[in-house]
């Protein structure tokens, strides 16, 4: 017999990286057809490989993305397909309306310096991974009935990639791509004031694009200072931290700064310490702008399903409480205002709200 979802009504999914919902099967067809060798022969063993199953580091969690990585990066085929399968996966949680991330760099193998992954040079360059990421989702959007939009990555690690990425922002702006991100190892000390993303997030003010930073998931609240002040991010990638500097805190709630937080993420990559309140239950008291999201999927083996069970049974949500944060997600979405107000309808429909009757954030 199957369980009832935790929340059975459309969702809104604002941080989710492509690049960490690739399903098991898929790698391992590339695998053996790229002639990539991989730990493992079956998708169950390649997901206990992958996937996590007690919190490890966040550098530590960012290495697996080694295992599996080269065998879709740089395959025309591949980086479309998981782009297609992506939309499905979406589908299946109930998920109305989806904004994707990547790094474009992370998975070509041309034009890009350093090559990643360790593989031999190609023909990809970071702007045909562009383009073949957004035929995955258009069709998956025509065949799934999901609504995706997605969200070029700038690397921290990598702050000459940045310029590039903020180019291929206002290059597809009209073809899936909605927003810029910086994302990678948030401990690499200063890593948001490299002067590569700084131009880069300054040239996305310039041109009218969104703009998210993953800070304070687990950097200082001082990260997301410097995402808000310098990078001037439109929403916060987890920030949990924020709640550690009360005038930061303070602020950010009296903007309305959305948080994209990821509970069970946050257990996985040791970014929460289980023994303390979790962010996201003072973002709830608080009436914050938030939303929960996977982040990883595919090695935290999790579904949306799984951040709202944990909600729901360890930190005491709602069914009001899960109405509130979709809602406040599609407000806080990159969609443009009038493909943004349809959203908006759907979701008041859905859970019973008359339009008119628009909540405080």
């Amino acid at each position: 017999m199957t369980q009832t979802p935790s929340f059975d009504k459309p969702k809104v999914e604002l941080h989710v990286h492509l690049d960490g919902s690739f399903k098991p099967e898929t790698i391992l067809y590339y695998g053996r057809k790229r002639g990539i060798p991989l730990p493992a022969n079956t998708a169950e063993e390649l997901k206990n490989i992958i996937g996590m199953d007690k919190p490890l580091t966040l550098p530590c969690f960012l290495a697996k993305f080694n295992y599996y990585m080269p065998v879709i990066a740089g395959c025309r085929e591949a980086i479309k397909r998981v782009a297609y399968e992506f939309v499905e996966m979406k589908a299946k949680e109930g998920v109305a309306y989806v904004e994707v991330r990547y790094s474009p760099h992370l998975l070509a193998n041309d034009k890009v310096e350093p090559i990643p992954w360790n593989q031999a040079k190609g023909d990809i360059s970071p702007d045909e991974v562009v383009h073949l990421v957004n035929q995955g989702l258009q069709e998956g959007e025509r065949d799934f009935k999901v609504k995706v939009r997605s969200i070029l990555c700038c690397m921290r690690h990598e702050p000459n990639w940045s310029p590039e990425v903020v180019e291929l922002c206002k290059k597809y702006r009209h073809q899936t791509v909605v927003g810029i991100d910086l994302a990678g190892d948030e401990t690499i000390v200063g890593s948001s004031l490299f002067s590569g993303h700084l131009k880069a997030y300054e040239e996305a003010v310039k041109n009218g694009i969104h703009r998210t930073v993953h800070a304070g998931e687990v950097g200082s609240a001082e990260v997301v200072q410097e995402a808000v002040d310098r990078l001037h991010t439109e929403r916060v990638g987890h920030g949990y931290h924020t709640v550690e500097d009360e005038a930061l805190y303070k602020r950010l709630l009296e903007r309305n700064m959305h948080f994209e937080v990821c509970p069970w993420s946050s257990y996985l990559t040791g970014a929460w310490n289980p023994n303390t309140e979790h962010a996201v239950v003072r973002f709830k008291r608080d009436k914050a702008n938030y939303s929960l999201n996977t982040d990883d999927p595919l090695i935290f083996k999790s579904t949306l399903e799984t951040d709202y069970k944990m909600t729901k049974e360890k930190m005491g949500f709602t069914e009001e409480e899960f109405k509130r944060l979709n809602i406040n997600a599609a407000k806080s979405s990159f969609l443009p205002e009038g493909e943004k107000k349809e959203l908006l309808n759907l979701l008041y429909k859905a859970y019973g709200i008359p339009p008119a009757a628009e909540r405080q954030p």
